[in-house]
């Protein structure tokens, strides 16, 4: 079962959408870093993150395969 290509202005809508994930999780990538570099790391808070920052690497995978075009076998 293959996804229908998206239009013009759902592929806009994706790009945005996908540029705003990768940089919020570019961004807890680093606080991540800096919380455990500096200590005392509260470690809930950083397996909060971590999960967050997980769930943004699925949706961002996710909107990367719309974007691709389906190429028949």
């Amino acid at each position: 079962m293959s996804i229908p290509h998206p239009n013009e202005a759902e592929i806009s809508t994706i790009q945005t959408q996908l540029h705003e994930f990768q940089v919020e999780h570019r961004d807890l990538d680093l606080v991540i870093s800096h919380l455990i570099d500096n200590p005392p790391p509260d470690d809930l808070l950083i397996r909060r993150l971590k999960k967050r920052k997980l769930l943004l690497k699925d949706r961002i995978l996710q909107l990367e395969a719309m974007l691709v075009p389906d190429i028949p076998a």
